[in-house]
């Protein structure tokens, strides 16, 4: 069955997630993660992304971003996802697809999630037995992020802000969030909401959010759905007017 429209909100954290085709690797040699970060560099900063964190696996990618548009995540992720597919099939003389359809995703708003959401990235790698942690592995945001080197992919997300009044405050509380266990509610909720589409979002936007959107954002019972179609673009220009902001035009 085909998956709805994607709900996309400006100024609202997305959690991404884009397979390689089958599972294969669409990352074989250090040269394809250089090119890819350096692509989400160009095309955040060109499209009004912000880049919060990220894990490239070798078969997969991770990404937590917040769009300044709704027109700039389908920017982002489709100029992103062509030129990588075009320099891939270059190097390694193929042709054809490289992803497996489009990406899957969910709205991350809550706060204790937008955080959760980080570590859920940034632990991949330790999560596969690929690495003992995850400073040690170099394709990640968790060293920007920790504060062991400079990234200027990322921008900080204000929940990141928050977790302390300076640089060396947050950065030392961030580093406590990975010293201990994996909270398992967490890490399964955010992999239900990613697969399934729906949003881990708190209450005030969600109260905000128009009543056809606030279902189409949470869990879906067990059985047939009904056929209602949701325009984002409208979508966005209703939560605007209950917001008391002024509509989008593009």
């Amino acid at each position: 069955m085909p998956r709805g429209a994607r709900v996309i909100l400006p100024d609202v954290a997305v959690h991404i997630v884009q397979r390689g085709h089958d599972r294969r690797d669409c990352f074989r040699e250090e040269t394809d993660y250089l090119v890819y970060l350096a692509n989400l560099f160009e095309l955040s900063g060109e499209t009004g992304c912000a880049v919060h964190a990220y894990c490239l696996m070798t078969n997969h990618v991770h990404l937590l971003l917040t769009p300044s548009t709704q027109a700039a995540f389908a920017n982002l992720m489709r100029n992103l996802g062509q030129r990588y597919v075009q320099y891939f099939n270059r190097r390694y003389q193929r042709t054809g697809t490289l992803w497996e359809g489009r990406p899957r995703s969910c709205l991350v708003d809550s706060a204790p999630y937008v955080i959760a959401c980080h570590r859920y990235i940034e632990l991949n790698p330790v999560r596969a037995g690929m690495t003992p942690s995850p400073s040690a592995y170099p394709w990640s945001s968790h060293s920007g992020n920790a504060g062991y080197a400079l990234n200027k992919l990322l921008s900080p997300h204000p929940e990141y802000l928050a977790l302390g009044v300076d640089e060396a405050s947050r950065v030392s509380a961030y580093r406590t969030l990975f010293s201990g266990q994996e909270e398992l509610e967490f890490l399964g909720a955010i992999r239900d909401a990613t697969n399934g589409g729906y949003a881990l979002i708190g209450e005030k936007l969600k109260s905000a959010l128009p009543g056809h959107m606030r279902r189409r954002l949470e869990r879906k019972p067990p059985g047939p759905q009904g056929s209602e179609k949701l325009d984002p673009r409208s979508a966005a220009n209703q939560l605007n007017l209950e917001l008391g902001l002024r509509p989008r035009t593009s």
